[in-house]
Parts: structure tokens; sequence; C-alpha cells
């Protein structure tokens, strides 16, 4: 419904009153009753001679009528004056006036004459008698209200505080929230707002919406009347009696105004409220004097409104006198505040104007460049080391740069980005290549000493370095290494660089979608930078490094563009050799540099990058040769990264192997270093936990003789001293002893200060003793201290349950049962195929798939089914055993997901032994794809399958003759004890598996 109209009115500013107004109230003089002599002295004083005429444009007034029946001395001749911008309209009254403009409005019938009053909200502030305020009236029916009143010359209304709802919080809570709450309210929830006490308010004019309020006493309401508009009924308050001599009450005034004279010394603002105070009030008592500080002071509503409620003038002006110090606290801070703000400005801009002038002298002289030339010099600088390797364009651009430079303002924009792509220009080793070591015979030891096995890959290497040693130089190529995690594709990557004399630099882009990350980002960008091969030039310092890019088969495809297709030029040796990123936009050349890159798997790289590259497949690692990894590797490695010594701990081979086939299967080393830091971790627990320490002990020297050296015959003679103490057998009470040792130091001590020389002999002797009781205590600890032993009978008290078992399910192989091989991520494994009958229903052969197979592999069981009828056909015509029987076909382990088609003679064998009721020798181990027509296919990851079969007992395998050759490559190690056959039709396998008895006694 309300609204005051700025902060400043709402602060009860002052506004100076008409110059027509009575001479009598502009002076202060025929002041009627007796007002406190001093006080009007004191803020005569206050106010101060310099009174100016127009400054007080301000929407807070007062009148001289503020009575509260209380001074009967003055009250009777104070009169309400205000000011009315607009014109307001005036009546006859006690005071005579002909302007036009005077604020005076008739008092007949008298204020105190109205017990029942419109009740007008205030939302901010309360007002005070003798004050005038302009506020909003948002309420039609209020608004008419209030008019109608003024036309019934009854101009009085009454102006009330909002309370605060419970659940706001004052100092949160924005004005103009508050006012929109409060012109929702109506009737009985505007009343319960409402604070009790407010003020008996004129109206001196109402323009549009705003409404002009003066101040007269104090009111409180008892009763509503009325809802809408509200309308209430009111009790006149006085202030309670007082003694106008009271000592106290004299004493408390006096420092209100004392305070209100520090406040002015610092608040023009406060001045002149002061100064039209004086000039218009009148009569200037205690109670208005308590009135007036807490009016112009800027604190809490609330706490305007105590002063407001108080009754009692003393306890008013100790109201008043909290809030106006307050104020000068306020002020204090204030003016610390903008003195130290205006120091800081100035003694910065000081600080400015003098650099600028030092600036000026030196580069007059001579002594120190500008920023520029500065940057220039240090980029010059830089060029100037490979300025006769580096190409021309690029001496071009950068001289270009470098003039362009000078042009520019060192606070523009511009300046900034010319001056990083200087700095990357520049940075860049053009032309410069480390010297290369092509001693093949150096590269061989390198690479045994930091991996074992790994032939295909170190003979790619030596290879590389051969053809480089024939020609005099090397050039760059693509390799990538794929296999599983954990077989060392990214260490051979270092080894590689190290056995080469080539700078390292390694960058994953596993997951990478932002092109700009292999091109770099276009200059005009903000925070732009170069892309990660320009990057690693400037990092390593040469142009030929060895760069291992990471998981490049996991690249992503964002928004910004496909990695993969990036990566074509960077890895194309026809494209590299004038790589453009898209920062520098200069050519690179990019020819000398070796790329090696590595991935688990050769399938999700597009075919257009693979085909860029030079592909090595690591398949992992044997038995074997995880043994001798696990010996000669990563137990050193783990042993002396726990601090556990060799003569402490023994980890058996037999320990080893069960670690390695029972634990860590798969094709790498990564989970099978895992487990042993598993164990030396216990073991170090163990040992620490029976007092071993492996702290190299302190050995102390004195006068050039080792500790030890000094003390070896002293340690026979106390050992013999203190086996006769024991001898003696008398009890040592362990307390008394201490109180001697403790006694006996003090009195060395004493002895040290008064003789120098023996306090020396004194020291070496007690550091000799304690030297050789910390050995003595190592000895008889190591002494105790048993040797550690891991075997296969405690290995599960280290590493917990084997996780692996047998591969082999069946020791004997049952009908229908065939052992197939498969290839897994962790290396291969073997994989049963078997097959049972469900039913015999004439004419009803079906066939029933599970164990979680791919769609591959169910495929391949089909043409499993109808082939295996056809061989059974050609083998027993008379047999309908297929035609007639519903089978059920299962591959254990199903919760593992299986697919692929290299089980197919596998599933046909399976069904045959189920229908000739012949099973298949029990070390025979088959893989292959089959035809409809029975050819035998080939199939991948040889290797792998061959390790399986050997790890579960197999002695004789069958592969399809298309991977004889890679069967051939494989480790002597690898194929020895085994019977392999090579075959191209499902004939020759059903020969070997169906094998008569006579046959195999041959």
């Amino acid at each position: 419904m309300l609204k005051a109209l700025s902060a400043t009115r709402q602060h009860g500013g002052l506004g100076r009153c008409s110059s027509r107004l009575p001479g009598n109230l502009y002076n202060g003089g025929d002041l009627r009753g007796s007002a406190p002599a001093p006080l009007l002295r004191l803020l005569g004083a206050l106010k101060g001679s310099n009174c100016r005429g127009s400054v007080f444009e301000r929407r807070a007034f007062f009148c001289s009528e503020s009575g509260n029946g209380s001074d009967k001395d003055g009250g009777a001749a104070a009169e309400a004056v205000a000011v009315s911008e607009s014109g307001s309209e005036s009546s006859d009254g006690e005071v005579e006036s002909k302007s036009s403009s005077s604020a005076i409005v008739s008092t007949d019938p008298r204020p105190e004459d109205h017990h029942t009053v419109i009740a007008l909200p205030l939302t901010h502030r309360p007002l005070f008698p003798g004050f005038y305020m302009p506020i909003f009236v948002k309420d039609p029916k209020l608004l008419e209200a209030l008019k109608e009143n003024r036309r019934r010359s009854v101009p009085y209304a009454g102006a009330f505080l909002v309370k605060d709802e419970p659940a706001t919080d004052f100092g949160v809570a924005s004005g103009s929230e508050t006012a929109k709450s409060v012109y929702d309210l109506k009737g009985e929830e505007l009343y319960k707002r409402l604070h009790e006490v407010g003020t008996l308010a004129q109206i001196s004019s109402i323009q549009d919406d705003q409404v002009v309020l003066i101040g007269h006493r104090r009111l409180r309401i008892t009763e509503m009347v009325d809802g809408d508009p509200l309308r209430v009924k009111v009790d006149h308050l006085k202030d309670k009696p007082y003694d106008k001599d009271d000592d106290i009450i004299k004493a408390t005034s006096f420092e209100v105004i004392s305070t209100l004279r520090d406040v002015l010394k610092t608040s023009s603002l406060w001045r002149d409220h002061v100064q039209t105070y004086t000039q218009h009030i009148g009569d200037f008592n205690f109670p208005r004097l308590a009135d007036f500080g807490a009016a112009i002071s800027g604190a809490n509503k609330l706490l305007c409104q105590q002063v407001l409620e108080e009754l009692d003038v003393y306890k008013r002006l100790k109201l008043t006198l909290e809030l106006v110090k307050k104020e000068m606290e306020i002020s204090k801070i204030q003016v610390s505040i903008a003195k130290a703000i205006e120091e800081k400005i100035s003694g910065e801009q000081r600080r400015y104007l003098l650099n600028e002038q030092l600036k000026a002298i030196k580069k007059e002289l001579g002594v120190e460049t500008d920023d520029k030339t500065a940057l220039s010099g240090k980029f010059r600088e830089r060029l100037e080391t490979y300025k006769e390797r580096c190409p021309a364009h690029v001496l071009q651009v950068i001289e270009e740069e470098l003039a362009k430079l000078q042009l520019l303002e060192a606070s523009s924009s511009e300046f900034n980005v010319t001056r990083n792509y200087l700095d990357w220009l520049t940075a860049l080793p053009w032309g410069n290549y480390s010297d290369e070591n092509f001693d093949v015979n150096r590269a061989q030891r390198i690479l045994d000493e930091d991996h074992y096995g790994l032939s295909d890959v170190k003979e790619r290497i030596l290879e590389f370095i051969a053809v480089g040693k024939l020609r005099g130089i090397a050039q760059g190529k693509i390799i990538c290494l794929s296999g599983p995690p954990g077989v060392g594709k990214t260490s051979i990557g270092r080894s590689i660089a190290r056995a080469l004399n080539r700078q390292f630099y390694r960058f994953s882009v596993g997951g990478l979608a932002d092109v700009a990350e292999i091109k770099g980002h276009r200059r005009t960008y903000i925070g732009a930078m170069p892309g990660k091969m320009v990057q690693c030039l400037k990092s390593v310092g040469t142009a030929n490094p060895l760069v291992l890019i990471d998981e490049i088969d996991k690249l992503g495809r964002g928004h910004s563009g496909d990695p993969a297709s990036a990566l074509l030029e960077l890895l194309d040796p026809e494209q590299n050799a004038n790589f453009l990123d898209h920062y520098l936009d200069v050519p690179i050349d990019l020819s000398k540099v070796l790329f090696v890159c590595t991935a688990n798997v050769v399938e999700t790289i597009p075919d257009p990058l693979l085909d860029r590259m030079e592909i090595i497949a690591l398949a992992g690692y044997i038995t074997d040769e995880k043994m001798h990894i696990a010996r000669d590797y990563l137990e050193k490695a783990t042993r002396e990264a726990c601090g556990v010594k060799p003569e402490q701990v023994e980890l058996t081979d037999a320990a080893i192997l069960a670690l390695v086939e029972n634990y860590c299967r798969e094709a790498g080393v990564r989970n099978l270093q895992k487990h042993i830091e598993k164990i030396y971790r216990k073991i170090a627990l163990k040992l620490v936990r029976e007092g071993v320490t492996n702290e190299p002990s302190p050995t102390v020297t004195i006068d050039g003789v080792s500790s030890n050296e000094s003390t070896e015959t002293s340690l026979e003679e106390k050992t013999g001293s203190d086996d006769k103490e024991q001898d003696s057998g008398e009890p040592v009470d362990i307390k008394s002893v201490e109180k001697a040792i403790e006694g006996s130091k003090e009195v060395e001590q004493s002895q040290m200060i008064a003789n120098p020389s023996e306090s020396n002999q004194l020291l070496d002797s007690e550091v000799i003793k304690e030297t050789n009781d910390a050995t003595e205590a190592e000895t008889e600890t190591n002494k105790v201290i048993e040797k550690v032993i891991v075997d296969v009978s405690n290995l599960s008290d280290f590493v917990g349950k084997p996780v692996f078992h047998a591969d082999r399910i069946y020791e004997q192989t049952p009908i229908g049962v065939v052992m197939g091989l498969a290839w897994t991520a962790m290396g291969g494994s073997t994989l049963y195929i078997e097959t049972t009958l469900i039913e015999q229903v004439e004419g009803k052969g079906d066939l029933h798939l599970t164990g979680r197979l791919g769609g591959v592999m169910k495929e391949s069981a089909m043409i499993a089914h109808t082939v295996s009828r056809a061989v059974l056909l050609k083998k027993e015509p008379d047999n309908c055993f297929f035609a007639n029987s519903k089978l059920h076909l299962h591959v254990p382990a199903g919760s593992t997901q299986k697919d692929g088609p290299s089980a197919g003679c596998t599933m046909i064998t399976s069904m045959l032994s189920l229908a000739m009721k012949k099973p298949v020798r029990k070390d025979l181990a088959m893989t292959g794809e089959v035809t409809l027509m029975g050819r035998i296919l080939p199939i991948g990851g040889v290797k792998e399958k061959t390790i399986a079969a050997r790890r579960s007992g197999v002695k004789k395998i069958i592969f399809p003759s298309a991977n004889k050759r890679d069967y051939d490559e494989l480790a002597t190690n690898v194929k020895e004890g085994l019977e392999v056959h090579f075959v191209d039709d499902y004939s020759q396998i059903f020969d070997l598996a169906f094998e008569s008895e006579e046959e195999l006694q041959k």
C-alpha cells in the first residue's frame, strides 16, 4: 500500500522551510516556554556560522508543533510548519501567513481530539514527532479516504511501523519485497502486523498517490474499528514527567550534543540537519533532542521504534545516545576507509609516475631498453643458435612478426598474441637433431636388459638400426605394437628410445575427441595453443625424438572433429615432412621422428590409419617367460621398493609357478607384478612386527678412527664383564639402576663443564658405547629373526585362494564332449563343447544351444549340426540319430560371453561322438572354422591357443593347414612336447579324433 520515496527520505532527511515563515521561527527568538538555554547555545555552536541558503532541498522537514503534553512551557506555542514543493493547500490557523506555498495546515479540531484515525503502514522507518515524511499510497480506497478526511478538515492519520514477518530476516529482505508484502495485507491481517505505538501525522498535502505527513504526537492502538481502509482507535501518549534540572538528564543530553558535534566534523549531511532543525524547530527541549538524534541517525528501524515507544525521557536520551555513538563509530570507519583508499591510489599513481620517469631516463642514457626491445632481443638471441639450420620460410615469418611486434602497443591484445606466437616459433628445435647410436650390439643389450622375450619387436628395432647404419641416416617410421594389456608395449617404447639414443615423449590419445589436440588451435581463439607434436618438439629440444602414441585404438569422436582423420597426416611418411599445425601455420618436418603406437586390438583402428602403420603383434608371455620375468625383473624391483634384503626372504620357483598358473593367467605381467608386491608387503609387515629394521646404522668417526674399529676390543671386555655380572646370580633392581644411571649422567655433565678436554674424551666414550649397543641389538635381532620362505604350501597366506583352477574338467573325456581352443583377452584358454540327448522322437530332430553364445558361434553350431549329419550319413548310412533326436549343445562357463567361428570343427566332433557313442581321446584339442562342405578355414591366436593347450596337458593339437606358417614362427619352447596336425577337410579330423584302439596302440 505504501512506499517510501527514497533511502534519503527513509532516513528522515531535512529540507529547508519556506522563506515566508514567521521571523520568530527563523531566528529562534521569542521562544515560548522556558527552553533550556544551555541546549540552545550548544546547538547554536553546532550550527556554525556558515549557513547556506539553498542546500537542503530534501523530502524530510520539521514542524514546530510536536508537543506531547509533558512540555507545558513550550508546547502551546509551537505550530506545525512544513514546505510542500507542489504548493499544498493551506487554511487559516493560529500562525498567520499570506503565502500560498505555506505548508501550515489548520489544527482545528485539535490533534488531541482525534481518537479514531486511519492507520497508515510504514515499511522502512517510523515517523517521529516534528518530522516530515512523504509516502506513496498504492491502495485507491485508502487514498480516497485520506482525501475525504482532508476535505472534511480532519487532516490526520496514524502512522505505524509494520512488523517484519516471523520467517523474514530483516537484514536480508529488501525494501521492495517488504513493501510488496504490505500491499497485499488487509483488515485484521494488517492490524496484527502493525506496531502498537505510532505517530499522529498531519496530512500536509496529497498529489497523485504521494502523501506528505508531518508527525505530531505519539499514539497507541487500542482496537480495530474498520478493515478497509483500516481504522483504529488510539490513545494519545504523553511523556512521563521529568525534572529539567536533573543532573543526570542534563549530562546525558550534553553527551548527545557532544557526540553530535564530533559527528558534524566528519559528516556534512548531519551538519545540514542540525542547521535546518535549529532554525525552524523553535523550542528545543530534552524530548525533542532525543527524537532528533534518533530520527536523523541511520540506525535499524527496530531500534528507532524502541526510541519512539519509550516514554521515559531519560531512557529515551540513553537510547538516542547509543544510536549516535554508533553513528560516530561508523563515521570514523568511513573516514579511515576513505583515507586508506586515497593513500593507496595516490601512492600507486606516484609510483607509476616515478617508474615511467625512470624508464625514460634509462632509455635516454642507453642503460635499459623498453619491454618490446627486450622481447625482440630475447627472440633474436634464441634464433641465432639455429639460424643457419632454420628453413627460409620460417625465418621470413619470424622476421615479419618481430617487425609487427615493434609497431604494437604493449597494452593491446594483439601484442600478447604476437608475443606468444614468437615464443613458440623461436622455441622449436629447427634442424636440431640428436646424435643417434647405430651400434646394433649395444641396442640388443639394452633391449634384453629391459625386457625378456619379445623377439619380434627386438628384431624389428635392430633392423631399423641396421638400415640407418648402412644409409648413415635414420628415417622416421611408424610402428604399432598391438597386444593385450600388461605385455610391455609402453615400456618397450622407452627402451627403444634409450637404445637409439633419442629423446622420448609420450602422450595418450585414449578418449581424445578434439582435433585441436593434434593440429592445434587457431590463433584467433582466446587461450589458443599448438598441438601435441609442437609441444613435444619444444619439450624434448630435438627434431628427431621417439614419440609414443598410446591407446591409439581408443580414439574418440566428438563435435570438434575426428582425431583419427587428423592423425592421417601426422602418421603418413609422405605427408609429415610438411606437417601443418593450425597455431604455427608454418610447415614442420616430422620425417625424422620415430612414431611408436600402442593398441590392444587393431580391429577398432580405422583402416586408413591402420594402413599407414607397421603392425607388430605382442601375443603375450608363456609360463616359462613369466617365470623368468618374475625372477629376474619383477621380484628384484619389488624387493628393493619394499626395503627387504635378499637374505631375509626366499620366493621359491614352485611358488612363482603356482602364482603364474593359479593367479595370473593373463597374457601380460601387470597382475603378476601386483601379486609379487602383495607378497613382499606382507613380508615387510611381518619383519617390522618382529623388530627388524633395515635402516643403515650411523657410523661415527672419532679422530679419524671409525667407531666400529675402535670398539672391537672394548666389546670383548664389556661382554666378559657382563657375563661375570650375570653369573653372580644376584637380583637386579631396575628402578635403582635407572636412578644410578641418571645420577652418573648429571655428575659427568658437571665434570664436562669443568674440564673440557676430559669432557671430549667422555663424549667419545659415550658415542662408542651407544654405537656398540646399537650394533649388539641389531646383531641379536638378526639372530632371532628367521628367513621368510614363500612356497606353494603357504602361498595362499600371502595372496589368498587361487583364482584359477585346472582347465581340464574331465580326466577321461566322456561321450559327446570335446576340448576346443579359444582366444581370450587373457591370452587363450581351453573350451569344452558338450552335447547330450534330450529325447528321441521320429522325424523331430532339433538342436538347442546354451552357454551365452554370440551370433557367429550360433551360426557355427547350426553349420556343425548340418555337417555332422552329412558325415554320419557317409560313415554310417543306417544311423538316423540326428533325424530323430533333440540335442542340447552347451559351452561351459555360462557367465562368459563367447563368440567366433573357430569352434566349428569341435562342435561337429562333439555331435558325432554322441551319435556314434564313441569318446574322443583325452589328450586331443582342436580349433578351426568349418564350411558347409566340410572345409577347414584358418583361425587366429595360434600362439595363445598353443600355450593354453600346453597348460591343460594336451599332447595332440589339430590346426587348419593355413595356420602352419603361424605355428612354425613360434618359439621352440612353446612347441616342445606337442604333436600338431594340420588339416584341410573335416574327414581328416574324423580320422584323428576317432582312431581305433589298435591304431592308438600302434
